[in-house]
């Protein structure tokens, strides 16, 4: 069997993957912000991390799952600037911050289903683990990482020399801090909130009390008091959307290694964005497409999760109702030969050691879907073909193991292999004939480049 290769971000090339503990595999995923609905940018991400969970499972590991729910701290500026975005859309919604949380997380949990993503196995809340939050701080406040200003705790990231390494930031990037909002008190721009202060002017929903006063927890602080606590001060894999790469994950790292003295991810992974006419989608931007939207337009979830497989996780994937439509097809097709193929114990070991190797090979799927086509354009029998794809959908998540195969009577088959010679022999006069007949017996029959595939009219 081929070796699993990942692309670490940390390392900055793809490398051989080897746990810490044998077939137990600890991986962390960033988690949404539940102040409104994921987009299907987001999901992008999700989808990414679900391929990488089932890769690590098809090459027998065992994985603790852990993603985080982001209920309160993020605010509107990544640099600990801005209104916390729960209660803004709170606000505006005119419910309460915990009633909106409930219910995007719902949403988002709903959307991932749709999706055929595998729910993690832990997904904590940061309102859940304030005390966990507060003994990081109190632990990085020992150490002497920690400073005052008049809005909250603040982590000095000049204490820290490798600061930045996740990104490879340079000396001078630090000292100029164009990625983020300079606030006067800082001692450096790159420094970030630990627990920021409730505004004596604002009655804010969430709050919480603590040894440095009322306030609630920074952005950061939660990814790792969460997964220090569910997965070790050490483990395997982190992952998520590249936007974290230059301020949240670096983040992480710092607080995280500054309170332990220990690595504290050994692999990252970071998945590219969704573009729109070579604009990312974000809801800053005002240009988000949920998923429901796409239902409503008549695409199924499953034909995104097609769209998505065909671009590789570290490459931007160029949206368009066009690329959709195609992968809606696509995907059709794949079922519809699906249907029609009788199942049996015995596979083919040469397509699913290519499949392997291509899935192996940094979660290569736009190649793993190349090893699907190949498949069903090969001589193998179609029995052999439905065993096979059904080992490939353990990866690739289309709801293959669903589709239940066409047992169309008898006298059904018969006259859709008239029709076919029919067809072969140029009577088409015949061939609709036949269609027809087909038809008043309950079933349709479509032409493909295969051959005739036979639905139940509905």
């Amino acid at each position: 069997m081929s070796k699993l290769n990942l692309h670490n971000s940390l390392t900055r090339t793809a490398e051989p993957f080897i746990p810490l503990h044998d077939k137990q595999v600890g991986m962390y995923t960033c988690g949404p912000t539940v102040y409104h609905f994921a987009h299907i940018g987001n999901l992008r991400t999700y989808i990414f991390e679900d391929v990488l969970r089932r890769v690590l499972e098809m090459n027998g590991y065992t994985i603790k799952h852990v993603m985080n729910i982001t209920d309160v701290g993020h605010l509107t500026s990544d640099a600990d600037e801005g209104e916390d975005k729960l209660e803004r859309s709170a606000r505006e919604e005119h419910i309460s911050a915990y009633v909106l949380a409930q219910k995007y997380t719902a949403a988002f949990i709903a959307d991932l289903r749709k999706l055929n993503v595998e729910l993690p196995h832990v997904m904590p809340k940061a309102t859940e683990h304030i005390a966990e939050q507060i003994a990081l701080i109190k632990k990085l406040e020992e150490k002497g990482f920690t400073y005052r200003t008049s809005d909250g705790i603040y982590f000095d990231t000049a204490k820290l020399p490798d600061y930045g390494k996740l990104t490879n930031l340079k000396e001078q990037d630090l000292k100029e801090g164009a990625r983020v909002v300079v606030n006067p008190e800082k001692r450096n721009a790159n420094d970030f909130a630990l627990w920021k202060f409730s505004p004596k002017d604002v009655q804010r929903q969430m709050q919480w009390d603590s040894p440095w006063g009322t306030g609630f927890p920074g952005w950061h602080i939660e990814c790792s008091a969460m997964a220090m606590k569910y997965l070790g001060e050490t483990f395997d894999i982190h992952a998520g959307g590249i936007d974290h790469l230059p301020i949240h994950h670096p983040n992480e790292i710092a607080q995280s290694e500054a309170a332990t003295g220990k690595p504290f991810v050994r692999y990252w992974l970071h998945g590219e964005f969704l573009r729109l006419e070579k604009e990312r989608m974000g809801k800053s931007a005002g240009n988000i497409l949920t998923l429901s939207e796409l239902e409503q337009k008549g695409y199924p979830p499953l034909a995104y999760r097609y769209l998505v497989l065909n671009t590789h996780y570290r490459k931007p994937l160029a949206f368009s109702q066009e690329a959709l439509d195609g992968a809606k097809s696509a995907l059709a097709s794949l079922h519809d030969k699906v249907r029609q193929m009788p199942e049996t114990e015995i596979g083919c070991a040469e397509f699913e050691q290519r499949f392997m190797e291509a899935v192996n090979d940094n979660l290569n799927t736009p190649r793993a879907l190349a090893v699907l086509w190949d498949l069903l354009k090969s001589q193998y029998p179609d029995g052999a073909k439905h065993r096979t794809l059904l080992v490939f959908d353990k990866v690739l998540g289309l709801g293959l193991a669903d589709i239940k195969p066409i047992h169309a009577p008898k006298a059904v088959m018969d006259l859709v292999a008239e029709r076919e010679r029919a067809r072969q022999q140029k009577k088409f006069g015949r061939s609709d004939q036949l269609r027809s007949e087909i038809e008043q017996l309950g079933y349709l029959v479509e032409d493909t480049a295969e051959g005739s595939v036979v639905k139940p009219r509905t």
